[in-house]
């Protein structure tokens, strides 16, 4: 990770969960990290913490709403002007409601889908040294329960996006490095605000098994950021 101390990163959904461990763990490897979110009070006591700790990066909390292509221009021009550009880019931000395929409705469907935002972001940093997404077991294989198929199918797209850009980087020749991580369940917030009605449901999903945690995703993060230049680390 030497070797993007100093540089910039935005770690889109910062604010709880995976996307605030990402973005802890790429401050304490001395990176300037952009992290946004709708709300950023605790993005904001994130990198109040991180300064605390005396990491050697810093966090720079923005105020964005995924769903608003302007807002996220907008982002992409300050990191430009403020911090010379992006050099990496973590799509991490995403939600799931519970509306099914044949039964669900098309607001609910439509917001599942513009907060994966990632075509936006992808598009606003093809100048970065690398681009990961944050996808899902769920954009592999279709769990057996009907609240979730519209999101598992964001989550393929999620993964087909990440991989058709893979493609057209390496056939443009760029040398930059892109990748979607898949993790399985993590106990975050995710299913509190999936089952907001539900409590009991939403504990039950992370008593089945052993979870995953947002620090093993940021680990996962750092290892593909770490791998040597010539290194594709790629899902299948």
């Amino acid at each position: 990770m030497e070797r993007w101390k100093g540089r910039v990163a935005l770690v889109t959904g910062a604010s709880v969960g995976i996307g605030a461990a990402v973005a802890r763990a790429l401050v304490q490897h001395g990176m300037k990290v952009v992290g946004c979110a709708r709300n950023v009070d605790k993005i904001e006591k994130l990198a109040a913490e991180c300064q605390s700790a005396g990491y050697s990066g810093t966090l720079i909390p923005y105020k964005c709403d995924l769903c608003n292509e302007e807002e996220i221009l907008s982002m992409f021009s300050a990191i430009k002007t403020l911090h010379q550009g992006v050099d990496v880019c973590i799509n991490n931000a995403g939600l799931a409601h519970n509306e099914p395929l044949l039964s669900g409705r098309t607001e609910g469907w439509r917001n599942m889908i513009d907060v994966s935002a990632a075509l936006y972001c992808v598009f606003e940093a093809f100048n970065s040294c690398c681009c990961s997404s944050l996808g899902s077991m769920g954009g592999h294989r279709m769990v057996p329960s009907a609240d979730e198929h519209f999101y598992c199918a964001t989550k393929y797209a999620v993964t087909a996006m990440t991989e058709g850009l893979r493609q057209e980087l390496r056939e443009a020749k760029t040398h930059i490095r892109a990748t979607c991580i898949s993790p399985g369940i993590v106990e975050t917030e995710f299913a509190f605000r999936h089952h907001n009605s539900d409590p009991e449901r939403a504990a039950a999903v992370y008593e089945s098994i052993k979870c995953l945690k947002a620090e093993d995703i940021a680990s996962a993060v750092t290892y593909v950021l770490s791998a040597p230049a010539h290194v594709q680390v790629r899902s299948k």
